[in-house]
């Protein structure tokens, strides 16, 4: 789970999925800030991420890079703590460019309740699922050629 987490830090540029209603929504995102397994993001009460968030808390993130990819799902909190606010609005430059005072922001963390780490550079490839929520690992399927026998 150690090299997903340190991608994620390396890669913090992520799709973002939410859900209007019935229809799926997907934007690029800004990870923010990142301690363990928590992800933080800010945005604005203007958008319509705001709104879908607070109709549906559960998202998911994908960073993708040089044949590695990480998704992470969960449900979003937006009980974050003033002193990681300002140093989210302090240490992201735009941020400061789009808005005059880190209060006029919304903040929200995802603690990651599952994880996928798919790397197709390797053969076979790798594939390991992390349920957080549970404890498990688990590896998934990477294609016939390599598929575990029953």
């Amino acid at each position: 789970m150690q090299q997903a987490l340190q991608f994620l830090q390396n890669h913090n540029e992520v799709a973002f999925a939410t859900s209007d209603g019935h229809l799926p929504k997907i934007r690029m995102f800004q990870i923010m800030k990142q301690e363990g397994t928590v992800l933080y993001f800010a945005t604005s009460t203007e958008k319509a991420i705001w709104k879908e968030l607070q109709a549906n808390p559960n998202v998911e993130v994908l960073a993708y890079a040089d044949n590695i990819s990480v998704r992470c799902s969960g449900m979003v909190n937006f009980d974050v703590e003033e002193d990681v606010k300002q140093w989210i609005y302090d240490n992201n430059p735009v941020l400061p460019r789009l808005y005059s005072s880190y209060d006029q922001l919304v903040y929200f963390s995802l603690p990651i309740a599952e994880i996928d780490y798919n790397n197709l550079a390797p053969t076979p490839p790798v594939f390991k699922h992390f349920d957080l929520m549970v404890g498990d690992i688990g590896d998934g399927f990477v294609g016939s050629r390599f598929k575990s026998p029953k």
